[in-house]
């Protein structure tokens, strides 16, 4: 009952930070699986907008000369929602206009096939690479590349052909999620009323190199050419996103953490009572020690030293506990858990602090005992 308060506390603390470690590295690998490094900028929101603030081809290609050394991959973002169909089978996409070498940014797993080409591009080719669910879905049964699906392009009904199968990966968003489209991505260079006014485009930075510094610069680049004031088109990029749920993870987990630490204060007055308690049942004993040459640092060191064993002891198992529900909670969750070694010491240590802080006074009292009047206790 004495290590009680401290091992709910460790264990508390423990659980809570290790979930929050483990939370971030999940979110780091959707991030990941997205596109690490990259950066969208897109138009603002706003009444004010002129046909000159789109983008053209003309500004991607000025992008791509002075950002050379630091874009991977750009391209202008275009989509539309269409239906894919073959004979009787048919299956809601999102059809996503991307360049060559999209897959690698997004860590694509092509299972089928290839991907986009640049010179699919340059011809405007009516090739597509589709989810494995779709083509599944679609040619059940058939290998899905070479073959022609119907849809619908910029409004006008068009053949495109399947050149690659690409297999969506798991996402703990999947859940959330209550569309069955899919996405289905093309030559960007096929949405020509869509590149007459672009509103946005993607690209990924190189990694050697700060997305979030790159991309404010490529946007004021292209603000300063509009002729508008630096700031103008809004930046996305997933190292800022990341950085912002890092931030709120990080903040929650100290605040969660923070009301589970107090049950450590109840456990540290549990520790003094029980060694006020001590002290009083051991007078006797401590008499006889001081009348054999003990000195009063000794009992004072003795007592301390006691406190910090039964803290110390309460907080391994506390420790041990915590790892163990974080890794029950995370198996729940489907998810690999982390601990930091770091969070492990402190808490061990920590938790032998609390027992020497709330140990200084009833050592102290021991050690202040006159040894005649200890001897004479019954």
């Amino acid at each position: 009952m004495t290590m009680l308060g401290i091992i709910i506390g460790i264990s508390s603390v423990i659980t809570i930070a290790s979930l929050g470690e483990t939370s971030k590295a999940v979110i780091a690998k959707e991030f990941e699986a997205f596109g690490k490094n990259r950066v969208v900028i897109y138009m603002p929101y706003s009444e004010e907008i002129r046909d000159s603030d789109y983008f053209t081809m003309e500004d991607i290609d000025k992008v791509k000369a002075k950002y050379k050394e630091d874009i991977v991959y750009l391209a202008p973002s275009t989509y539309e929602n269409t239906e894919a169909i073959s004979g009787r089978k048919k299956a809601k996409v999102s059809t996503e206009g991307v360049a060559n070498g999209y897959e690698k940014m997004v860590n694509m797993d092509l299972v089928k096939g290839r991907f986009i080409t640049e010179a699919d591009i340059k011809s405007r080719r009516y090739v597509s690479v589709v989810d494995k669910a779709m083509a599944d879905k679609i040619f059940p049964g058939e290998n899905a590349v070479g073959k022609t699906i119907r849809i619908s392009v910029e409004g006008q009904p068009a053949d495109a052909k399947i050149v690659g199968v690409y297999e969506k990966k798991k996402s703990i968003f999947d859940g959330m999620m209550s569309s069955d489209s899919t996405t289905m991505y093309m030559p960007y260079s096929i949405f020509s009323s869509q590149l007459m006014y672009m509103g946005s485009i993607d690209m990924k930075i190189n990694e050697s190199k700060s997305s979030i510094e790159v991309g404010d610069s490529i946007a004021n680049f292209l603000a300063k050419m509009k002729k508008r004031e630096p700031g103008f088109y809004i930046v996305n990029t997933t190292q800022g996103e990341q950085n912002s749920i890092d931030q709120i993870l990080s903040t929650l987990s100290l605040a969660i953490g923070a009301i589970a630490a107090i049950s450590l204060l109840v456990g540290g007055i549990g520790i003094m009572n029980i060694m006020l308690v001590s002290v009083t049942e051991r007078t006797k004993e401590i008499g006889i020690r001081k009348s054999l040459g003990a000195r009063r640092k000794d009992i004072l060191l003795q007592f301390l030293v006691e406190s910090m064993i039964v803290s110390a002891t309460g907080g391994i198992i506390g420790t041990t506990l915590g790892i163990v529900f974080a890794s029950i909670v995370s198996l729940v969750l489907s998810v690999p858990p982390v601990v930091s070694p770091g969070i492990v010491i402190i808490a061990v240590v920590f938790s032998a602090v609390v027992g020497m802080f709330f140990g200084i006074y009833p050592a102290n009292r021991a050690a202040k005992l006159d040894p005649i009047d200890a001897l004479r206790y019954e």
